[in-house]
């Protein structure tokens, strides 16, 4: 009934797609800066919060010019980002315990120091507010006390004036009512969104929507998934291993939210066009999406008739 080609964005979990969910288990990208087991004993161990923030922290000094944060040009300069030395300087910590920051060595931040280091690498908004993740510790999340309520279970079973998906924070589809189905039929429980911009031909990969759509999702899936849920692990790890693309992207380390945006979808017998949506916060870490079509867009139209058409076949 409909067709989907994705295209950039900007929302929490990138709201259809054509999805084929991962069927790779148990791949594990190994950190850098890490040593191999033998070199290692059980007080060496980082985690993956600890090793996350360490690559967050050496990915943006890399992308920092000295220019960037006032200090003189040298022709002769064979480091291109900042030096670790001129980190700690903007940060006013010590130089040999902002290398153990990025060794990803035991540490304990306070507040202050992390708006330090904020403002030495010039993070903002959603910037820092990852770097405050990454680095302060939270409590752990058991299995079972974070499940989507009932009502917002009934919410998506009811509603059918709209399309409406609810995703978690890794982009698996959890919940989808029948008229999103029905506009976009790939978009189902248990898919992942994540993978699925990445299952698309190389001539598809060359449209600049593709690439704007790949960086988007790639940083929305870094901000809000967990390193150390294996979840997150299987999707980052199944990619990385298979695809340039995304290791390209993900190695860049940009983080930031999705929150509204629009997709384009095809519909029969009503053409092309863009579907607008915005999402919106669920308790428990997950995101509902809704698609509002404007009054006398194509999109409204189409999802107008998609609704009759389900009601008649429900009631007959």
């Amino acid at each position: 009934m409909g067709n989907f080609e994705p295209t950039g964005t900007d929302g929490p979990s990138h709201p259809a797609l054509e999805l084929t969910h991962s069927k790779n288990r148990g791949y594990r990208s190994c950190p850098r800066g890490i040593t191999s087991s033998r070199q290692r004993t059980k007080l060496d161990y980082v985690s993956p919060r600890v090793n996350g923030l360490a690559e967050y922290l050496r990915a943006r000094r890399a992308q920092l010019q000295p220019a960037d944060v006032g200090f003189p040009g040298d022709p002769g300069r064979r480091v291109s980002g900042l030096k670790r030395a001129e980190v700690a300087e903007l940060a006013g910590i010590s130089l040999e315990y902002y290398t153990r920051l990025e060794q990803g060595r035991t540490y304990q931040l306070s507040e202050h120091v992390l708006a330090n280091l904020a403002n030495a690498l010039r993070l903002e908004g959603d910037e820092a507010a990852y770097l405050y993740r990454l680095a302060l510790p939270r409590p752990p999340v058991r299995e079972g006390i974070t499940q989507i309520s009932d009502a917002v279970r009934i919410l998506v079973d009811e509603w059918s004036d709209f399309p409406l998906s609810v995703s978690d924070r890794n982009h698996d589809f959890i919940l989808v009512n029948d008229i999103a189905e029905a506009v976009f039929p790939l978009v189902t429980p248990g898919h992942n969104a994540v993978e699925a911009v990445f299952q698309v031909p190389a001539s598809t990969r060359e449209l600049p929507d593709w690439k704007t759509l790949a960086r988007d999702t790639v940083a929305a899936l870094r901000y809000h998934g967990d390193p150390s849920e294996p979840r997150f692990q299987e999707i980052v790890g199944a990619l990385s291993v298979r695809d340039a693309d995304f290791r390209s992207i993900w190695a860049e380390h940009e983080a930031r939210p999705l929150r509204s945006g629009s997709v384009p979808v095809f519909i029969d017998g009503f053409g092309s066009g863009d579907f607008p949506w915005q999402s919106l916060a669920v308790p428990g870490g997950y995101f509902m999406v809704v698609y509002i079509g404007p009054p006398g867009s194509f999109v409204a139209e189409a999802t107008e008739w998609l609704r009759n058409r389900i009601r008649l076949d429900v009631a007959g």
